[in-house]
C-alpha cells in the first residue's frame, strides 16, 4: 500500500477539498476522514456564505465583523477574507453552485449581526450544495487518494518539522508520510453533551497539534447558536438557520410576547434566550415564523421538514427552541498562508484560528472564511514543493497515537472549560 504522498489533507469539508482543489493537478494528494465523505459540519451549514457585494460593503462588512467579534478580531485576516470573497465566490459558480437568484441576479439575504443583506444561499441547504459540489471535483482528480472511516491518531514528526500523519483505518495503523500536511479536522462539538456538529468531531487535529507543541489561539472562543430544536432525546441538535431570524423569525416567551432583538450577534440573543428560559421555568423558548413574508416551506424546505417530523407544523405554529454548541472560534494558530508554528504543518477552517472570528463569528462567515485561507495555504504549498525532501522514520522513532489519542481530546475539554 502507498504510504508517501506530496500532501496529506485531514479532513473532507469545504477547508480539506478547497485546498486540494487549489493545489497542483500533478501532486499525489491523501485525503482522510474520520467518517464518510459527507459527514462533514460543511455539509450541516443551512445559512449561506458572505461575500462584500460591492466596493461600498467593505467597510459596512469590516464593522460588522469586528462587532459581532469584540473587537479581538485579526483585521488583516478579516481584510484579506472581505476582500478574496468576491473571487471565491466566483469560483463556486464556475464549479456548477447554485446560489439563489431573482431576475438573473444574486439574491442576497440578512442575518444577526448584519448591518445589510450579503448572504448568499442555496434554499436553506447552503453548506450541502458548496461541499457536495466541491466534493465531486475533488473526486474527479485521479491523482487524489481517499481514506474514509479512518481517524488520525497521531502526527509524524522529525527535526521540527511534520513529515507525515500516523492513522488508523479499518485495515489497522499506518503511518503516511508527506511533504505538507493541512489539518482541516473541523470542530470540537464532539465534546459537548449538546452542540450542533457531527458527534465525532472532537477536535482531533486541535488536540494532536496542541500535544506537538504547536502553537494555540484562542482556545476559550466557543460560540453558542441561539437557536436549535429542543429535544430531549440525546445526540446532536438540529439547527434552525440565523438566516430564519433574518427573514423575519421572532423568539416568544411562554406568554407569546417577544422579548429580544433577534437580528443582535449570537452571543447576545443566546444570553437573552437564557435569561428568558430562567425567567419561565422552561428549558426552552419559542421561535415563531409567522411574521415571515416569503413562503417558508419554499424557503426553509429543510428545516420544515425536520419540524414537521418532529410534530411541528412551522407555517401554522412557534416551535421550541434552545441555544447549544456550534462552532468554535479558536484553534491553531495560523498566519495569512495557513502556516502553524510548526514547519510543513498547515491548518484551515474551524480547526483552524487566524483570528477572523475574534471572540465571536458573525453569521455566515464561516464558509467563507474557511474557503479563502485553505485555497491561500494550498497556493503556499504550491510554491514551497520543491523545498522538502521526503523524510521516513524507523519503527523506533514514533509511538502508537492511539493510546494517547483519548488522553489529548479529554486535555482539549479540560481547557474549553478552563479547567
Amino acid at each position: 500500500m502507498k504510504n508517501y504522498y506530496d500532501v496529506v489533507i485531514i479532513g473532507s469539508g469545504v477547508a480539506g477539498c478547497f485546498s486540494a482543489l487549489h493545489l497542483p493537478k500533478e501532486m499525489d494528494i491523501c485525503m482522510v476522514t474520520k467518517e464518510q465523505l459527507n459527514k462533514s459540519d460543511s455539509f450541516l451549514a443551512q445559512g449561506g456564505i458572505c461575500v462584500e457585494t460591492s466596493a461600498d460593503d467593505y467597510e459596512a462588512f469590516m464593522e460588522d465583523t469586528l462587532k459581532a467579534g469584540h473587537y479581538e478580531n485579526d483585521r488583516e485576516s478579516v481584510d484579506m477574507m472581505i476582500k478574496s470573497s468576491a473571487e471565491v465566490i466566483g469560483e463556486l459558480i464556475d464549479y456548477g453552485v447554485a446560489f439563489e437568484t431573482k431576475d438573473g441576479e444574486l439574491l442576497y439575504t440578512k442575518e444577526g449581526g448584519h448591518s445589510k443583506p450579503r448572504i448568499l444561499h442555496f434554499k436553506d441547504e447552503t453548506g450541502k450544495a458548496i461541499t457536495h459540489t466541491l466534493l465531486v471535483k475533488t473526486l474527479e482528480n485521479r491523482h487524489v487518494r481517499v481514506f474514509e472511516e479512518t481517524t488520525m491518531v497521531d502526527l509524524l514528526v522529525k527535526d521540527e518539522r511534520c513529515i507525515g500523519v500516523q492513522i488508523e483505518s479499518p485495515d489497522g495503523l499506518l503511518n503516511l508520510y508527506s511533504k505538507f500536511v493541512i489539518l482541516a479536522t473541523g470542530g470540537v462539538g464532539g465534546l459537548y453533551e449538546h452542540s450542533t456538529n457531527y458527534r465525532h468531531l472532537t477536535g482531533d487535529g486541535i488536540a494532536i497539534a496542541m500535544a506537538h507543541g504547536v502553537a494555540m489561539k484562542d482556545l476559550s472562543y466557543v460560540q453558542i447558536h441561539p437557536t436549535t430544536l429542543y429535544s430531549e432525546e440525546p445526540g446532536r441538535r438540529f439547527l434552525i438557520s440565523e438566516a430564519v431570524r433574518g427573514e423575519g423569525g421572532i423568539l416568544l416567551n411562554k406568554a407569546g410576547e417577544r422579548f429580544t432583538d433577534e437580528l443582535k450577534p449570537r452571543d447576545v440573543v443566546s444570553k437573552a434566550i437564557h435569561e428568558q428560559m430562567a425567567k419561565d421555568n422552561l428549558p426552552y423558548v419559542f421561535l415563531s415564523f409567522a411574521e415571515i413574508e416569503t413562503d417558508v416551506k419554499e424557503r426553509f424546505p429543510a428545516i420544515y421538514e425536520r419540524c414537521l417530523r418532529e410534530g411541528y407544523d412551522i407555517t401554522k405554529e412557534p416551535i421550541k427552541v434552545v441555544p447549544a454548541q456550534h462552532y468554535y472560534m479558536g484553534g491553531i494558530k495560523i498566519d495569512l498562508e495557513g502556516r502553524t508554528s510548526l514547519e510543513c504543518l498547515y491548518a484551515a477552517g474551524e480547526a483552524a484560528c487566524n483570528g477572523v472570528h475574534g471572540a465571536n463569528r458573525l453569521a455566515s462567515n464561516s464558509l467563507l472564511e474557511s474557503l479563502v485561507f485553505a485555497k491561500r495555504a494550498a497556493l503556499d504549498i504550491a510554491a514551497r514543493e520543491d523545498a522538502f525532501e521526503p523524510v521516513f522514520l524507523s519503527s523506533k522513532e514514533y509511538q502508537d497515537g492511539r493510546v494517547l489519542l483519548e488522553e489529548r481530546r479529554e486535555k482539549l475539554k479540560g481547557v474549553l472549560r478552563n479547567e
